[in-house]
């Protein structure tokens, strides 16, 4: 098995274009770059995969004690980089994914030119000085309610994600996207997701980095914004004005503006 069978890697866009690798969120899949993609390949090769875990990655692959770190996740970015040989990587991050990033980077940043955080967050559960927007109970309420009812968690928790009430037919996406998961990996990448401390990870980015953020955002309010903007050097933030937390589904044309605008097309 080839690290790009694993991961399903789909790639389009011009070969000799400068490169964009996409990573999807928790309980997503690539599928929901689907609007942005088109924004991008004029200009972009964009390389699209699947987390082990989640859409079409190699169900083999899976393995419930690897992938309780986001390092692992982190490891797999910087394989499917090297098997591909791609150099000069713009890496986006949705949600989690976004740490995923850093860690890559900061583990070995060769590769990358650049770094684009989607509604980061370094840390759900908030802590002394620090607000992430959400208390431990709420995340073990959160946790408890996935592992007890997950198709159920998935119908009630797409709305709150989603942030966009006035586009059901997003919210009926993600949710559908959530319950495609098989919920054994889905558990153990939410414990990963929403029990990962990874503020210390920001200082050791070291390329060019953008932040993007929501006016509104359920999951990754503007403090985690700030926080992340105040804590990777150099980095620039951009707030969209859109609510939710998949602003690639509920303003795909503003994000990839915002991506292309600093991964620089040529």
């Amino acid at each position: 098995m080839t690290a790009r069978s694993r991961n399903n890697v789909n790639i389009v866009g011009p070969d000799d274009a400068p490169t964009i690798m996409l990573a999807h969120g928790f309980g997503c899949d690539q599928q929901l770059w689907r609007l942005v993609v088109p924004e991008l390949v004029p200009n972009f090769r964009v390389v699209l995969f699947d987390h082990v875990g989640c859409g079409a990655a190699e169900p083999s692959a899976w393995d419930a004690e690897r992938y309780a770190s986001l390092q692992r996740y982190a490891d797999d970015i910087l394989e499917l980089v090297s098997a591909l040989e791609l150099r000069d990587v713009t890496f986006v991050g949705h949600s989690v994914a976004a740490m995923m990033g850093v860690l890559a980077v900061a583990t070995d940043p060769s590769r990358f030119a650049k770094l684009v955080l989607l509604t980061p967050s370094p840390r759900y559960i908030d802590d002394e000085g620090y607000r992430g927007g959400f208390s431990r109970s709420d995340i073990d309420e959160l946790l408890e309610s996935l592992d007890s009812n997950y198709l159920g968690w998935s119908r009630a928790m797409a709305p709150v994600i989603m942030g966009a009430p006035d586009q059901p037919e997003l919210t009926d996406e993600l949710a559908d996207s959530f319950c495609r998961t098989d919920p054994e990996c889905a558990r153990v990448f939410a414990r990963t997701t929403f029990l990962s401390d990874n503020r210390a990870d920001l200082r050791r980015v070291s390329v060019p980095t953008l932040v993007i953020e929501c006016e509104h955002d359920a999951i990754a309010p503007r403090d985690v914004g700030a926080y992340v903007h105040r804590h990777i050097e150099g980095s620039e933030l951009v707030t969209l004005n859109t609510t939710g937390h998949c602003p690639h589904l509920s303003a795909p044309e503003a994000t990839a503006r915002a991506i292309t605008a600093f991964a620089g097309a040529p």
